[in-house]
């Protein structure tokens, strides 16, 4: 695949599968032996991410997504992003707070034999946690 493929294949994942919540799309996309690493966990297979999905749906329901910058090179694509929320659910055990947040992120997806196969998150969680006021701001 192309790199401009493979950017369209992330933005598909994001806008169709996270803000969206078409899971079916996850297995078009996601190959079976597909790794994301995000902080504290790796989410494992398409029926993990698939979890995973869930999971943040239930937090934020309302949730929406700004692409902010999207480069690839070769087999890979880097993604900077916004994300936004009402926190009407629970997340990593942190009950609901009613919080609308707003936190930024960055992921690197790999891609194989035109299947993402692994994932790299970063996002913000201290600025995430200090909104939701489970961290006292720093200063």
């Amino acid at each position: 695949m192309s790199t401009e493929e493979n950017k369209a294949m992330v933005r598909r994942i994001f806008e169709e599968v996270i803000v969206k919540g078409n899971l079916s799309a996850v297995d078009e996309i996601m190959a079976s032996n597909y790794v994301y690493h995000f902080p504290g966990q790796d989410v494992k297979g398409p029926e993990g991410f698939k979890e995973f999905v869930k999971m943040m749906r239930t937090a934020f329901p309302d949730q929406s997504m700004t692409i902010e910058d999207q480069i690839a090179e070769g087999d890979k694509v880097a993604t900077r992003e916004t994300m936004r929320g009402t926190h009407k659910g629970d997340f990593m055990g942190i009950a609901a707070t009613g919080k609308q947040v707003t936190w930024s992120g960055m992921v690197i997806v790999r891609f194989q034999d035109g299947k993402e196969v692994e994932a790299w998150g970063s996002p913000d969680m201290l600025g995430l946690f200090q909104q939701l006021g489970v961290i006292p701001p720093i200063g």
